[in-house]
């Protein structure tokens, strides 16, 4: 590594930039890519779109798979077949970004914001626990908020940064309570709870396919079940909700949310290099957790031991009385040095665009959001670069 001296004489605008997460085309995207060009199959429907789905379905463990143009149409979409009604209360985590609340309110439902938990960052299991047994009631064969007096429906986890929630007791409440459970696994492609992989849990997962996720298509989602109905009822609602395609007959309001061929074609040939893609985000953040073993107040994300993260995002948590620097700060130190960095999202009870939805004693994600730094971790991040950017860390910290 460069000493301390090194980088602290070095100026800042004769270094590369280096990105916090870009893409990597790598692969046979060209050659699909082509493929559609030449063959003219290039918008809403064609070979590679239908082949995107099937090993979508494949690499989660799902019957079915339905793409979708974005992250946030699967969810709408999701949302919708899972029977989530106007009205609604759908309980989310406070720290994510906001596209499930955005969607959650698409269809004219509320989100209820839940805490993070200290270990992993994810969906706190015994908040939301908490939430349904002290603040809601039973009644008629439906859970209801006692303050709000709407009806609870659905729990919406999101597995944040690569990382799964802890299902099982999420799971065992929706059992309890006979809600409708929606995943959102938009950051966490390829990641296992307790051996098997997202997708193949709840009863529909939504994945994203937007330029910073592990694979990318440009944009795009898609939706994964084993139910059959809400597959085909998917497929109605993204394609317009066409009754006779011929006629133009249409019995309900759909959506232009159908996936391109164009980007299909990217993602068939992503998928190829998934396993490879997740391999490397590892070894990027076993190279970032050995490097800042030495650097005090400095806590690299953890790995449940019944998960198996993909580690979409590295992210460290600051503490700034030891580290002698708060996280914005050092955000900005390494943005001098050309280096991007961000913090986690604001806590979405704190957004002006929800805050008519009500909030259960969300305090981690809180103390998270001003604490945290996402690192570079690109799947094409080099070593000298990962060696950069812990040098600047370090030069934060002050050690030589």
């Amino acid at each position: 590594m460069t000493t301390f001296k090194e980088i602290s004489l070095k100026p800042s605008f004769v270094q590369s930039f280096i990105p916090l997460s870009v893409p990597e085309i790598r692969g046979n995207e060209w050659k699909y890519i082509k493929e559609c060009l030449d063959t003219n199959w290039v918008s809403s429907v064609g070979p590679f779109v239908n082949r995107f789905e099937r090993i979508m379905a494949h690499y989660v463990g799902a019957k079915y798979a339905v793409a979708t143009v974005n992250g946030t149409a699967a969810l709408h979409v999701a949302l919708l077949v899972a029977g989530i009604q106007p009205n609604d209360e759908v309980l989310v985590p406070s720290l994510s970004f906001i596209a499930p609340a955005n969607a959650i309110r698409y269809v004219g439902a509320w989100p209820v914001f839940m805490d993070a938990e200290c270990e992993y960052w994810q969906m706190d299991p015994e908040k939301t626990r908490e939430f349904l047994e002290k603040e809601c009631h039973w009644n008629n064969g439906a859970l209801y908020n006692k303050t709000t007096k709407r009806r609870v429906k659905a729990i919406l986890p999101v597995h944040i940064l690569g990382h799964p929630c802890d299902m099982d007791p999420i799971l065992e409440v929706v059992r309890k309570y006979k809600l409708a459970i929606i995943e959102d696994a938009t950051e966490s492609l390829g990641a296992k709870y307790k051996g098997r992989r997202l997708g193949s849990i709840g009863g529909i997962t939504c994945f994203s396919f937007n330029g910073n996720k592990i694979i990318t298509t440009g944009g795009g989602g898609m939706i994964v079940t084993d139910n059959k109905k809400w597959a085909e009822r998917a497929k109605y609602l993204t394609t317009q909700a066409k009754d006779d395609p011929v006629e133009s007959v249409h019995n309900e309001v759909g959506f232009n949310y159908r996936l391109t061929n164009i980007q299909a074609a990217m993602g068939c040939a992503q998928m190829e290099q998934l396993d490879n893609h997740v391999a490397t985000k590892r070894q990027i953040a076993s190279d970032y957790k050995e490097a800042l073993r030495e650097v005090p107040g400095v806590a690299p994300m953890r790995e449940a031991p019944w998960a198996f993260s993909t580690y979409w995002m590295y992210t460290v948590l600051i503490n700034e009385k030891e580290y002698g620097m708060e996280a914005r700060a050092l955000l900005k130190l390494l943005r001098e040095r050309q280096i991007e960095t961000r913090p986690l999202w604001q806590p979405l009870h704190r957004s002006k665009a929800h805050k008519a939805s009500l909030v259960y004693r969300v305090e981690t994600a809180n103390i998270l959001h001003k604490d945290t730094l996402s690192l570079p971790c690109s799947v094409g991040l080099k070593k000298p670069e990962i060696e950069r950017v812990i040098d600047v860390i370090k030069l934060g910290e002050g050690i030589p």
